[in-house]
């Protein structure tokens, strides 16, 4: 027994040792860029993702902790200025001292990151919100949302920037709204890292009120009249009921609603009866219902 208990004792003592022992491996991280060249857009030939051979005590190994810590590391990009690639061996003081004290990073696979450089251009896009916003009964959104700014500012190779046509914000998510709310939301994420945007986040004022029900009589126009036929509609006019905010009740008029008839629902399929199309509505207004939805007509040639 107590031989037992020496030899367990010993194969403790090896192994404690063997672990507090300095092994070689090898850990993926993410590389994450600063110190963009100012005057210059470039994309990166390769994966952000590269090999580290990592030095660390075989604890790590033991607990799987085959990884570095943190999961990224800060590469700068102040030699582009002068040429197109990047050496890590260059950087490696700087790479070790943003990881754990027991991690000593020995090599990084590929050393050497390449890029492709192209003229840096600068375009303005109209912001984009995302959101999911539900209101409290009879509120909604009474007017235009206002954004501060209402554009972005976007920088990088022009045929990246040739591709973009407004840029998306993170999703607002506001429930039972009935009040005007003002928010500061962030700008989506740019996946390119060869491209970037000015500012980062934006004011967002959303208009609420409360709604109530409107009805008006709106006159019929006829559209696709080129012939210039003498068109008797029956009625002449379209009851619309609408929800509008309180705000605005007095406001919205007929003035503000377009309501027409597509001749060419005759001339060309042969409808008896023409179907009644807003043509201008308010954003900020609810359509409820047409009365009627089709109208009776007489064609009279001239």
């Amino acid at each position: 027994m107590v031989l037992i208990t020496c030899l367990l004792l010993a194969i403790a003592g090896w192994l404690f040792l063997a672990l507090n022992n300095k092994y070689v491996y090898t850990a993926k991280t993410v590389l994450v860029y600063k110190n963009f060249p100012q005057k210059k857009a470039f994309h990166p030939l390769q994966s952000d993702t590269v090999d580290l051979l990592v030095e660390g005590t075989g604890w790590q190994l033991l607990f799987a902790r085959l990884r570095v810590s943190p999961p990224s590391i800060n590469i700068s990009l102040d030699k582009l200025n002068n040429r197109n690639y990047i050496l890590f061996s260059e950087q490696l003081y700087s790479v070790n001292s943003q990881l754990e004290t027991s991690q000593k990073i020995i090599s990084v696979r590929p050393d050497t990151l390449y890029f492709d450089f192209s003229k840096r251009t600068v375009k303005r896009v109209p912001v984009k919100l995302v959101s999911k916003l539900t209101f409290a009964r009879q509120f909604g959104i009474s007017d235009d949302i206002e954004f501060t700014p209402d554009y972005v500012t976007v920088s990088g190779p022009q045929e990246e920037l040739e591709k973009i046509r407004e840029w998306k914000t993170d999703t607002l998510k506001l429930t039972d709204i009935q009040r005007p709310s003002v928010s500061r939301l962030a700008m989506k994420p740019n996946l390119q890292k060869n491209v970037n945007i000015f500012p980062s986040t934006i004011e967002v004022k959303l208009p609420v009120d409360e709604f109530t029900e409107k009805t008006l009589e709106i006159p019929l126009k006829v559209l696709n009249n080129s012939e210039y036929y003498n068109v008797k509609l029956y009625p002449k006019k379209v009851k619309i009921t609408f929800l509008v905010a309180l705000s605005s009740y007095q406001q919205v008029n007929e003035d503000f609603i377009e309501a027409s008839v597509d001749l060419n629902e005759w001339k060309i399929q042969k409808h008896h009866q023409l179907s009644i199309k807003l043509t201008r509505f308010p954003d900020y207004c609810r359509k409820v219902k047409l009365v009627p939805e089709k109208v009776d007509f007489i064609i009279e040639k001239q």
